[in-house]
């Protein structure tokens, strides 16, 4: 199950190099919606938009639910997020790193991270477990 507190999102970043995001009515899979103030976020540029997978880690500073629209039975939690980045990844990680892992039970921080962010895809926010938030955390160094 994800762990509370560390989520991931995968979405356009028109500038990578923002000290700051917002990000406004992003869809939520797999305990996404739990996202609030203080938690960890792993950025990832989405491949759909011209982006390289994983750029940046970041503390969600604001994060608001998105009403649901009244007469839509079937509608996908949103929330708009505001985001301060905390580190820059240090080499890449994304939909060709990640193609390969496919054995969804493996257990595996690839797997799970392929299987969230890229079996679908669509942009989305997610939840990650202990294991692939240690995994992630390989990724970066310090500004």
């Amino acid at each position: 199950m994800a762990r509370p507190g560390v989520y991931a999102i995968k979405t356009e970043l028109r500038t990578l190099q923002s000290e700051q995001w917002q990000f406004l009515r992003q869809k939520t899979m797999y305990g996404g919606k739990a996202i609030t103030a203080g938690d960890t976020v792993y950025l990832f540029a989405s491949e759909n938009s011209g982006g390289t997978g994983l750029v940046a880690k970041g503390c969600v500073i604001a994060a608001e639910s998105v009403p649901r629209l009244i007469g839509v039975e079937r509608q996908t939690p949103r929330v708009s997020l505001i985001i301060a980045r905390t580190a820059f990844a240090r080499q890449t990680l994304g939909r060709v790193e990640l193609k390969g892992f496919t054995q969804w039970d493996d257990g595996r921080p690839e797997t799970e991270l392929n299987f969230k962010l890229y079996r679908q895809a669509t942009d989305k926010i997610i939840g990650l477990s202990d294991v692939a938030t240690a995994y992630l955390e390989g990724f970066f160094y310090e500004p």
